[in-house]
């Protein structure tokens, strides 16, 4: 029916404002399952958001208590789209928010012990003391200081490094769990001396935090096409596969100064259309063909020289081609990347050929995650897509598939662009 609002990334942001946390949390869950928020920026986009709410809305004290309600959250909605690893990636970054606040709330709070230890030490120099009893007494002090609250990083398996990022930056170690703890959090992760106001402030800089995440999200395809100058040049032709918006954002900043020219490989027809029109907003029947279009007409209007070809010709033009731009929906820790269905038969082709694949991604799609069997990442979608239902006699006879994503190995990708 024209004009009806089908469940998807939008409803769910409009409605997590005045939902509780638990019907948000059972919410995306569905979304999720039934693959209605689908792709790696929604995905991201609704699970920072929940966890910002859950964040807001919990009321018990304490740091190790925060940590397990992240990992609580996180472990319902990966399980509920395993596929979607986006959503870990989302989960371990706002473990490292909490992580890191945690950790600048115990040193402001070892660095006012040992100014407080320095001022009392003063004031207990006059009448002096024997030396052997002062040292004695300073120890014991300083030893039930240091060795009660160590300023260490919250949370056992952590590097102690200030960044948001940590998580990309080394590899998930032995008995370390997919949300980046190992077991459940001591209560040793309590910020001590922690009164009610500072734990709304904690809270506060937690929540701060995720919103800054939240923010880098929207702007992760802006930022990626910051970077586009540097690397398509004037009357280059530059083969475009995937129709999002991230690779139009990136071909449009470079048509606003340059003249070159692009193929559009035509998927309004076969499981790569359907796949983008899965990551659509779902408001209306997809139309993988109107994209398409869309797509076209945009580059055209900026002065682009868009030339549309079918999917089969890819190999034939290719000698032509100077450089190819994909989509990423997941870039893995062994530098492959899973992106939409065809997208593989595109990168060989381009290795061939040496035509370099410039690969677009934000780094919420970056996994630290050692994917072994990579045949469980990929989804696959209506088989009537290929064959439509009616053709008994055909599907009585065979059995098909239709895959909406593509394992590409790291052999067959040359650069990867992020938006960091």
């Amino acid at each position: 029916m024209a004009g009806v609002v089908l469940p998807g990334l939008e409803t769910f942001l409009s409605s997590i404002k005045s939902s509780p946390v638990e019907n948000s949390i059972e919410q995306l869950t569905s979304l999720l399952r039934r693959r209605q928020i689908c792709g790696s920026r929604s995905s991201a986009i609704a699970t920072a958001h929940l966890l910002r709410k859950a964040v807001g809305a919990f009321r018990t004290a304490g740091v190790a208590k925060l940590i397990e309600r992240v990992q609580s959250v996180g472990a319902q909605l990966e399980a509920a789209q395993p596929r979607e690893l986006a959503v870990g990636n989302v989960v371990r970054r706002v473990l490292r928010v909490v992580r890191d606040e945690a950790e600048e709330n115990r040193e402001g709070h070892t660095n006012a012990q040992s100014q407080l230890r320095t001022i009392n030490s003063d004031k207990a120099s006059w009448p002096p003391s024997s030396p052997f009893t002062s040292a004695v007494s300073d120890g014991h002090t300083e030893e039930n200081v240091l060795t009660s609250h160590p300023p260490s990083v919250v949370g056992a398996g952590i590097p102690t490094t200030a960044s948001l990022f940590g998580p990309i930056s080394h590899s998930s170690s032995r008995g370390v769990s997919p949300l980046g703890t190992k077991g459940n959090s001591s209560s040793r992760s309590d910020i001590p001396g922690m009164t009610a106001t500072s734990t709304q402030d904690f809270k506060a800089e937690v929540i701060e935090g995720i919103q800054e995440l939240i923010d880098e999200l929207k702007q992760a395809e802006d930022q990626i096409a910051g970077y586009a100058l540097d690397h398509i040049h004037t009357n280059e032709v530059i083969l475009a596969h995937s129709l999002s918006a991230t690779v139009q954002r990136f071909l449009l900043k470079v048509a606003a100064k340059r003249a070159f020219s692009v193929m559009c490989a035509d998927t309004s027809s076969g499981t790569h259309g359907n796949n983008r029109a899965l990551h659509n907003r779902h408001l209306t029947k997809p139309d993988s063909q109107g994209d398409t279009l869309r797509f076209q007409r945009n580059l055209a209007a900026a002065g682009v020289n868009v030339i549309l070809i079918p999917n089969s010709a890819v190999y034939a033009v290719m000698s032509r081609v100077n450089k190819v731009v994909l989509d990423s929906h997941v870039m893995l820790s062994d530098g492959s990347l899973v992106a939409a269905a065809g997208a593989k038969a595109v990168a060989q082709a381009a290795h061939m050929h040496r035509a370099p694949v410039i690969v677009l991604g934000g780094i919420y799609q970056i996994s630290p995650v050692n994917v072994f069997d990579t045949e469980k990442l990929i989804d696959y979608g209506d088989p009537a897509d290929i064959i439509p239902f009616g053709q008994r006699d055909i599907l009585e006879k065979i059995s098909v598939r239709s895959p909406l994503y593509d394992h590409i190995s790291a052999k067959s990708v040359d650069l990867y662009i992020t938006n960091l």
